[in-house]
C-alpha cells in the first residue's frame, strides 16, 4: 500500500473514530433509555415504512442519474438506480468518504454494461447538479427558519456558518462546472488513483462531459429530480417524526434536514457523517420545540434503516463484482 494511500485511511479512520466518540457522548450526555424508547416506539411496521421509502428515494434518484445519459428505458433506469443505491450504500456503511462511495456507484453502473466514459462522466456531471440542488435546498431551508424562528441565525453558530458555507459551496461548484468544460486534469488524475481502467479513457470521459454539457435539457432534468430529492430527504425526517409520535410541519422538516445536509457537506471525509449527523439533529430539534433525544432517535432509525437496506444492496454489488471476474477468469481460459 503506497504512504499516500495509508494516509488517506488512517485519516477516514480518525476521523471516524473522532465522530463515533462525538456521538457517543451525545448519547451518554442526554441518556440512552429515552432515545432507545423515542426510536422504538416506530414499531415494525413504522420501520419496514422508513425502509421502503429509503428504497423509494434511490429509485428517484437512480432517475436523476439515468437523465443524463440517453436513450431512456426501463433497463437503464434499474441499473442506474441500483448503481445510485450502491453509491450512497458505500458511503454509508463502508469505511470510505462520500467520494470513495461515488467511485464505487460508477464502478457499479460498468459492472452493468455502462461504457467507462459514460459511468465516469455522468457521475461527474450528477454530482454536480445534485450539489446545485442541495444549495437550493439549504437556501429554502434558511429562509423557512428565518421566517418563522427570526432569531435563530443570530443564536445558532451552525446557521451562521450555513451562510457562509454556501457562498463557499457556490464558489465550489463554479470552479468545478468550469473545469468539466475546459477539461479536468484534477479528476483524471482522482481516476487514476481509485479506477486506473477509467483514467486509460480519460479523452473519452473528457468527450461524454461535453457531450451531456451540450444537452441542457438533460442537466435541467437531472438539477429538478435532485432538488425533488432533497425534498424527499425531508420528507422522510418528517416521517420519522411522525411515526415516534412528535409530528412537526413539513416546512420545519425542510430547515432541519437542509441544515444537516449542509453540516454533512462540510465535513465530506467523515464516513458516513459519524458523530456529524447526531450533532446536527441534537441542535435542530430543540429549535422547533421537540426535545434533543427525539433528534437522536430520528438519527438512530436513519442508521438502521442504512443498515436494513444497505447490507443487501452491498451484496449485491459483491455479487456483481464475483461475477464479473469469474466471466473474466472463464474469457482468459478460453483463449
Amino acid at each position: 500500500m503506497s504512504a499516500a494511500k495509508r494516509n488517506v485511511r488512517l485519516g477516514a479512520l480518525s476521523a471516524a473514530l473522532a465522530g463515533l466518540a462525538g456521538a457517543a457522548y451525545l448519547i451518554f450526555h442526554i441518556g440512552f433509555r429515552p432515545i432507545l424508547n423515542a426510536a422504538l416506539s416506530v414499531g415494525w411496521g413504522g420501520f419496514a415504512l422508513l425502509c421502503l421509502y429509503g428504497t423509494a428515494n434511490f429509485v428517484l434518484l437512480g432517475f436523476a442519474w439515468a437523465a443524463l445519459v440517453p436513450p431512456f428505458s426501463g433497463r437503464r433506469a434499474i441499473i442506474f438506480s441500483w448503481s445510485r443505491a450502491v453509491r450512497d450504500c458505500a458511503g454509508d456503511l463502508l469505511p470510505f468518504s462520500q467520494l470513495g462511495g461515488m467511485v464505487i456507484g460508477a464502478r457499479a453502473a460498468m459492472l452493468r454494461g455502462i461504457p467507462q466514459a459514460t459511468a465516469f462522466a455522468s457521475t461527474i456531471v450528477d454530482v454536480t447538479m445534485e450539489m446545485i440542488g442541495q444549495i437550493a435546498f439549504i437556501v429554502a431551508g434558511l429562509v423557512i427558519l428565518a421566517v418563522h424562528l427570526p432569531g435563530a441565525a443570530s443564536r445558532v453558530p451552525m446557521i451562521q456558518s450555513t451562510a457562509v458555507g454556501i457562498v463557499v459551496a457556490v464558489a465550489a461548484v463554479a470552479v468545478f462546472f468550469v473545469a468539466q468544460r475546459r477539461g479536468f486534469s484534477a479528476i483524471e488524475r482522482l481516476a487514476m488513483r481509485f479506477l486506473p481502467a477509467a483514467a486509460g479513457h480519460a479523452a473519452a470521459v473528457d468527450r461524454e462531459v461535453h457531450a451531456i454539457h451540450a444537452a441542457p435539457a438533460r442537466m435541467a432534468a437531472d438539477f429538478s429530480i435532485h432538488l425533488l430529492g432533497w425534498m424527499s430527504a425531508a420528507f422522510g425526517t418528517w416521517l420519522a417524526l411522525a411515526l415516534i409520535g412528535s409530528p412537526i410541519p413539513f416546512a420545519a422538516a425542510v430547515a432541519i434536514e437542509s441544515l444537516l445536509c449542509a453540516a454533512r457537506s462540510a465535513t465530506p471525509f467523515v464516513p458516513a457523517a459519524i458523530g456529524v449527523q447526531e450533532a446536527g439533529y441534537a441542535v435542530m430539534m430543540p429549535l422547533f420545540g421537540l426535545p434533543a433525544e427525539i433528534g437522536l432517535a430520528v438519527s438512530l432509525l436513519k442508521r438502521a434503516r442504512e443498515i436494513a437496506v444497505g447490507v443487501p444492496v452491498l451484496l449485491s454489488w459483491q455479487v456483481a463484482e464475483g461475477g464479473h471476474a469469474l466471466r473474466g477468469r472463464n474469457r482468459e481460459g478460453a483463449r
